[in-house]
């Protein structure tokens, strides 16, 4: 802890994912290793080369959002908003006009409103300009999220959104422990939302060839280090977490779940989609961390990994751990909740910080399921297949984005 620095700790869990729809069934979806990838049934993917992905199943906002207004809202932004009043209610921290300026909101998203804009593209070019609908850009816009969420809550303070592809949800909580570190606000509600389960978003990646093309088994498709790895499975949702100073949760008697102590982030500055070689840029991230921390190599406990499974990704994330700590890896469990949930671009960051908070609390590692087959090139411990009951103290989680962005967060157990 660097003196004249705010210690930050994590008060409020929120969770949308295509394995849970609140925090308590994310986590024992995790635990259990349940699946939640199946064929699209949000728009009809029969001519497309992907036709499977790792939606939210059976959101239903009723009684949460206001019905006419949220009529209004894009569905990424719905998932930030429902996973933010979560995690407001489970923090138990009361937001009104005497505190409000000193509580703001991030919520990270890589692309915003892809549906909206893919529907008002649409009806400009079969109906005319005038038939485009007036909400289109509040809805569409990559900050919005953050905006609607602040409006529901009356978060008054610091307010942005992060767009660093998907490193943005972890950027988002970064950048909140930053204005809290410093004293520019007193607690902030962060984190990534991402619905880009789309016809433009499915058909843009499978072009890049980033994801798999595994439609005969979509159930194994997301295998992140196995060496039968042939892209990511998109993914949707949310992760919000609230974040506040150590005095003020103290103050009002909150439970705390962790403490944020670390916050690396770099780029490339190498290429557009691919990670630079020997993940160096990554590792680069996880030592700042670790700096920022003034964590040893030695203290860390469990990496929750990007681990895309992307033949570039994995191999270059398991070289940058590797870079990093040395022999030590090969004793550091590393898993990738991709197998679970997909690949929520922004909103990775978001539930995989979740995640990791869960597992300190916890004492359980979630696993990396469908490794079924080693890959010599990925060569660490991957915590295959099956949950592992394991006492954690200071955990890491990885961030990756398209543009060469990364991000690593270092959360700890409360001393």
């Amino acid at each position: 802890m660097v003196e004249g620095l705010h210690r930050v700790v994590v008060t409020g869990l929120g969770a949308i994912t295509p394995i849970g729809n609140t925090v308590e069934e994310y986590w024992d979806g995790l635990i259990s290793g349940r699946n939640g990838v199946a064929a699209i049934s949000l728009f009809d993917a029969s001519s497309h080369a992907c036709r499977f992905a790792a939606e939210v199943k059976n959101f239903d906002p009723k009684g949460i959002l206001e019905p006419k207004e949220s009529k209004r809202w894009d569905r990424f932004s719905k998932f930030g908003v429902v996973a933010a009043k979560e995690a407001l209610k489970n923090s138990g921290l009361t937001i009104d006009e005497t505190n409000s300026s000193k509580i703001g909101v991030i919520i990270g998203s890589g692309v915003g409103g892809l549906l909206t804009m893919e529907t008002q593209a649409h009806v400009l070019a079969d109906k005319g300009p005038s038939r485009v609908s007036p909400f289109t850009v509040p809805m569409m816009i990559p900050n919005m999220a953050t905006g609607l969420a602040a409006i529901a809550l009356g978060a008054k303070g610091p307010s942005s959104a992060v767009a660093t592809a998907c490193a943005a949800g972890s950027n988002a909580i970064g950048d909140a422990f930053r204005l809290i570190q410093l004293g520019k606000a007193d607690a902030m509600i962060c984190g990534g939302a991402e619905a880009s389960i789309t016809p433009l978003g499915v058909a843009g990646f499978a072009s890049a060839k980033a994801l798999s093309f595994r439609n005969d088994d979509p159930l194994t498709a997301s295998r992140p280090f196995d060496a039968e790895r042939d892209g990511f499975v998109i993914g949707e949702g949310s992760g919000v977490m609230v974040l506040e100073t150590l005095e003020h949760a103290k103050e009002r008697g909150a439970t705390i779940h962790a403490e944020v102590v670390g916050y690396g982030t770099t780029c490339d500055a190498h290429h557009i989609t691919s990670p630079s070689p020997g993940g160096i840029g990554g590792a680069n991230a996880i030592r700042l961390a670790l700096q920022d921390g003034q964590l040893n190599p030695e203290s860390i406990d469990y990496i929750n990994a990007h681990g895309t499974s992307t033949p570039a990704n994995d191999s270059n994330e398991t070289s940058a751990i590797k870079t990093v700590f040395g022999a030590r890896a090969s004793q550091i469990p590393v898993s990738s909740t991709k197998s679970m949930t997909g690949h929520l671009l922004g909103g990775s960051g978001g539930i995989e910080a979740v995640a990791c908070v869960l597992s300190l609390r916890n004492g359980v590692i979630a696993p990396t399921i469908n490794y079924t087959n080693p890959d010599p090139a990925c060569d660490l411990d991957y915590v295959p297949n099956t949950a592992r009951e394991h006492i954690s103290k200071v955990v890491l989680s990885n961030s990756f984005g398209f543009g060469g962005h990364n991000v690593c967060l270092a959360f700890r157990q409360m001393i």
